[in-house]
């Protein structure tokens, strides 16, 4: 895939990240009726660079080429939405889900089922209607719900882990696991903490 082919490939995908942000700022701000209250602590996105696109191709051992790009690839963008608490992650999702020009290609339940490392998430890919002025498709977007412990656990395990060869791989696992329901606990005891006033009100 040339360079030129590239950035034509990522127009629509930076399109439909775009409205993916726009729709998650604007449920940000109607989630709850006290206007303090916002679900959303930050919002990080990404579209994959050209060299990551042909490694993912190359790892799924399809050509690099535009069309497989389109075809194969379903992260080309990407949104990763840090939240509050655990029900701030599923209000959200359950709104994306009432969006009508939504489409929800697929979902992994990462919270309720995580991962063996301890891995915690929710991850969903959305069809996103995307206009020109002679054609209308849908391009996915791979959107990411964490919690700030989550997103926190998931950092630190990337620092620690990632490309990284070590002895003691197996200790290592069950520390990191026993870290994140150390952090699930905290949160949940923070969310019982932040919910008193609203109960007491």
């Amino acid at each position: 895939m040339t360079s030129e082919q590239y950035h034509e490939l990522i127009i629509p995908y930076e399109d439909a990240k775009n409205i993916v942000l726009t729709r998650l700022e604007i449920l940000n701000h109607s989630v709850y009726s006290n206007t303090s209250d916002h679900a959303i602590h930050h919002i990080q996105h990404r579209t994959k660079k050209k060299s990551s696109i042909e490694r993912k191709l190359n790892k799924l051992e399809q050509e690099d080429s535009f069309l497989n790009a389109k075809e194969y690839l379903m992260d080309i963008a990407g949104v990763r939405t840090v939240c509050y608490f655990e029900q701030d992650v599923y209000k959200l999702v359950e709104l994306i889900k009432k969006q009508s020009d939504l489409i929800i290609i697929k979902e992994k339940d990462y919270i309720h089922h995580p991962k063996e490392n301890g891995y915690r998430s929710y991850h969903m890919v959305i069809g996103v209607q995307v206009c020109t002025m002679d054609s209308m498709d849908y391009y996915p977007v791979e959107v990411q719900f964490r919690t700030l412990t989550m997103d926190f656990w998931a950092s630190m395990e990337h620092r620690i882990c990632y490309k990284k060869q070590r002895e003691n791989e197996a200790e290592l696992a069950v520390q990191l696991k026993e870290y994140s329901d150390v952090l699930e606990f905290i949160e949940k005891s923070l969310q019982i903490m932040e919910e008193v006033p609203h109960n007491q009100s």
